[in-house]
């Protein structure tokens, strides 16, 4: 049985929609549903089929629309110190552990090493999880950098990694260090300026811009 070209556009936005409803984060939801419902909506015009094609063209203006709230938002991001042996803290990594291990393959929480644990918090909620130690004087050494599917937008890496840098350099570090946990988190860091040294870790220099001016 041949599948013509209409076919098979109305089988690819039927699959691009179904995946869009498998994505946790509601950005990847937004993105991949407005691809389907545009396929759908030229799909839908090109059968000459009205009601389908204006009713996946009204989907794409709402995923527009919601995509637009949500980088329009201006959302307020804090951390929020814990102790090595806050309950919460562990009852969060036992409830996220497979999501855990899922990016950070064999942690095991050990609060003697991780002497800098803190909450992101983005809007007073809990988004993501920040563990890491002092190693060699100036080197913060990550443990783990967690973040909850629904916030994986890289807005928690920036706010990390850029915002806190002064913070990082009051401390005296001059570096940041994280292993090469797995790909998926190796992408994530790639996109947030780090790169790999030749011990294999993946690494961003604090500068001090104070001290270079």
């Amino acid at each position: 049985m041949e599948i013509s070209i209409l076919q098979l556009i109305g089988y690819l936005a039927s699959i691009i929609i179904a995946l869009s409803m498998t994505m946790s984060s509601i950005i990847k939801f937004r993105v991949i549903n407005l691809f389907g419902a545009l396929t759908f909506s030229i799909y839908g015009f090109l059968i000459g089929t009205l009601p389908v094609g204006l009713l996946n063209l009204f989907i794409v203006s709402v995923d527009i629309y919601f995509l637009a709230n949500i980088y329009a938002q201006k959302e307020i991001f804090e951390t929020l110190e814990i102790r090595a042996d806050n309950k919460y803290l562990l009852r969060f990594i036992k409830s996220h552990s497979d999501e855990i291990q899922r990016f950070f393959p064999g942690f095991s929480y050990k609060p003697e090493i991780n002497t800098i644990s803190f909450f992101i918090l983005r809007d007073a909620t809990v988004a993501g999880l920040f563990l890491a130690h002092r190693e060699n004087d100036h080197v913060l050494k990550v443990g783990l950098d967690f973040v909850l599917p629904e916030y994986r937008d890289f807005k928690n890496g920036k706010f990390i990694y850029s915002h806190l840098r002064e913070r990082f350099i009051l401390d005296e570090f001059r570096e940041i260090k994280v292993p090469d946990f797995s790909n998926n988190y190796t992408k994530y860091l790639q996109k947030i300026g780090f790169s790999q040294d030749e011990d294999g870790l993946y690494t961003k220099i604090l500068e001090n811009k104070k001290l270079n001016n």
